[in-house]
């Protein structure tokens, strides 16, 4: 599923990086845990999170993840915004919880992303 319809399902605000929105992903995954997301996020995945520090973009670029959706209509910092756009690194808003974010996208066809075999 390419970001553009995530942002679609999600109703979210794109906030940076407009021209990688044609990138695809397969999966998804919630946490405001990057130790967890570090332990156990798959590769290709899209993350939400309602935790608003620079450690969830420094994991996105660890983990390779290319797009970080913010829930319950978290804005990112400054700061965030500056090091996502230097990472190429898509970062949007939604009003949705974590709960019904994730449900949309599972329900739009997104797999887990978390192994959950570990």
């Amino acid at each position: 599923m390419k970001l553009l319809d995530i942002a679609t399902i999600l109703n979210a605000q794109v906030i940076t990086a407009n021209e990688l929105l044609d990138y695809e992903v397969t999966s998804a995954c919630g946490s405001d845990l990057m130790s967890d997301v570090m332990a156990y996020v798959t590769e290709n995945v899209v993350l939400l999170t309602g935790l608003i520090n620079l450690q969830v973009i420094r994991t996105a670029e660890m983990m390779d993840i290319r797009a970080v959706i913010f829930v319950r209509g978290k804005q990112p910092l400054d700061s965030m915004i500056e090091l996502a756009l230097e990472k190429n690194i898509v970062l949007m808003t939604t009003d949705l919880t974590m709960f019904p974010a994730c449900g949309k996208l599972y329900e739009a066809g997104l797999k887990n992303g978390f192994d959950s075999g570990r």
